[in-house]
């Protein structure tokens, strides 16, 4: 079975394949003309009009996850038209309800009309997720739960014991779907009650003047924190993998900041590495591992009672996490479980 997935380079969709390489194959992403390195997937070349038309031989199935933040739907009603045309299948990973990356949600909710309402077969990662795609377009969805992202061999690899009163918030790059103003002095309040230490990581984008990210009120908030004796504030450009988990190993919680949003690989990371995560009572994010801590957003203000009681849980201590025999099996279904919707409408059967 040859895939075309966009993209396939995305950590998500090579952990849907099976470790040994076998089963279906997946296209390499074709690198865009204006790509900055070998690993930039986008924007996704397959995306683009004619490529379809002119590869279609190459594939026997069409699956987009990521990719389309840019294209309005007449771009993607001409991807469905090229396929339809060629009589190749679409898979549409419904990832994301709404957009974190958009501050307007009108271009993926157009977006969504297309694909959910024109692929051959649905895939998310979580039953509520599934509920609203059947309400919203009276589609079925198969629920397929996220892969683990951190490789398998790294799961085990020891935490500092220091981690275990580290609380992290993580700023990146203030995309459109954070607001971490209000929740960063109630952090630094509630952490310096039970005395653990709050770490704060913002990207060097947010800090500099001039820079397209660049946040004078959480500069002001943050020059305040960094005074006080419990926290830490950490500016940077992005980590890579390799220091992304040292980062997470080195937090006994990390809390996302988020105002709205639907699914988080940034969860499936934490829950690999033992990291417990708090989120907002949003989107979909409790009900893809097990115990997530959750808080509620009133106007954009989170409950200073939730957040409280997260984190008496976090300074109480005990574990939670990933099993890497159970993310490697898991990791095994899926696959097989994607490759069996694939074979399906190949076959032209229903799904």
């Amino acid at each position: 079975m040859r895939v075309a997935s966009v993209p396939s380079g995305h950590v998500y969709v090579r952990h849907i394949g099976r470790s040994d390489g076998a089963g279906a194959q997946r296209l390499p992403d074709p690198r865009p003309p204006e790509a900055a390195s070998e690993q930039q997937w986008w924007p996704p070349v397959m995306l683009q009009p004619g490529w379809i038309t002119q590869h279609a031989d190459e594939f026997d199935v069409f699956h987009v996850h990521f990719g389309f933040d840019a294209l309005g739907p007449d771009d993607l009603r001409t991807v469905v038209r090229e396929l339809r045309a060629a009589n190749r299948p679409l898979v549409y990973t419904v990832h994301d309800l709404v957009n974190p990356h958009h501050a307007d949600p009108g271009l993926h909710a157009a977006a969504l009309e297309v694909l959910v309402g024109e692929a051959d077969a649905l895939v998310t990662l979580t039953r509520g997720a599934a509920d609203e795609i059947w309400r919203r377009w009276g589609r079925l969805a198969h629920v397929l739960p996220h892969p683990h992202v951190v490789p398998i061999e790294e799961m085990g690899v020891p935490r500092p014991a220091s981690a275990a009163r580290r609380v992290g918030i993580h700023l990146k790059s203030l995309r459109a779907n954070m607001n971490p103003l209000p929740l960063l002095p109630l952090l630094a309040e509630q952490t310096a009650e039970r005395d653990l230490q709050l770490v704060v990581d913002v990207h060097t984008d947010v800090v500099t003047p001039g820079m397209r990210n660049h946040s004078a009120d959480v500069v002001s908030v943050l020059s305040t924190l960094e005074r006080l004796g419990h926290v830490e504030v950490h500016v940077h450009d992005y980590y890579d993998d390799g220091e992304l988990w040292d980062y997470f190993r080195s937090l006994a919680l990390s809390v996302l900041p988020y105002r709205f949003g639907t699914h988080s690989g940034w969860l499936e990371a934490c829950f690999d590495l033992g990291t417990r995560v708090l989120a907002p009572r949003i989107g979909h994010y409790h009900q893809q591992e097990p115990d997530v801590l959750g808080y509620r957003l009133e106007d954009g203000v989170p409950d200073p009672g939730d957040v409280a009681a997260a984190l008496d849980v976090v300074a109480e201590g005990g574990r939670w996490g990933a099993d890497p025999g159970w993310r490697r099996t898991q990791r095994s279904v899926l696959a097989a479980s994607h490759e069996a919707i694939y074979s399906s409408l190949v076959r032209g059967s229903a799904t």
